[in-house]
């Protein structure tokens, strides 16, 4: 799996445009950790990723990145949300952006950019699970 890829094509998929990938590091040389932050639109989308390499922290980001796309809640994330079924969901860019378009158009006005992609992925999932199709198994 390419994360960093599949991240890129679904966000422009969606219509969000590129994602922007920042990234800072710290430690020695020899020890050197990165950490990265994708921002879409200037808000940042995920918990980012941290790693022992400029690759690992991108790769990490993007997985967090596309959880949330995923609708699924970030780890410190206190909400509580129905469970859904676990596997990798069909991406079908009309139905996704449908959803998008309506988590959007419903949410409140202070609503943040990860709130509205929760919602979108919540409303996405359900539409699929009404339709019928399901997760993919891991």
């Amino acid at each position: 799996m390419n994360a960093k890829g599949d991240l890129i094509a679904r966000a422009l998929s969606l219509g969000l445009g590129a994602p922007e990938f920042e990234v800072s590091s710290d430690g020695p040389p020899h020890q050197r950790t990165f950490h990265v932050t994708v921002r879409i639109g200037g808000e940042p989308l995920g918990e980012g990723g941290s790693g022992r390499s400029r690759k690992d922290a991108e790769r990490a980001a993007a997985d967090s990145a596309l959880r949330v796309l995923d609708g699924e809640p970030m780890a410190d994330s206190e909400e509580v949300h129905d469970e859904a079924p676990a596997g990798r969901w069909p991406i079908y860019a009309g139905v996704l952006e449908a959803a998008l378009e309506t988590a959007t158009e419903f949410a409140d006005e202070d609503a943040s950019l990860d709130d509205v992609r929760r919602d979108a992925g919540r409303l996405y999932r359900e539409l699929l699970l009404d339709l019928g199709h399901g997760p993919d198994p891991l």
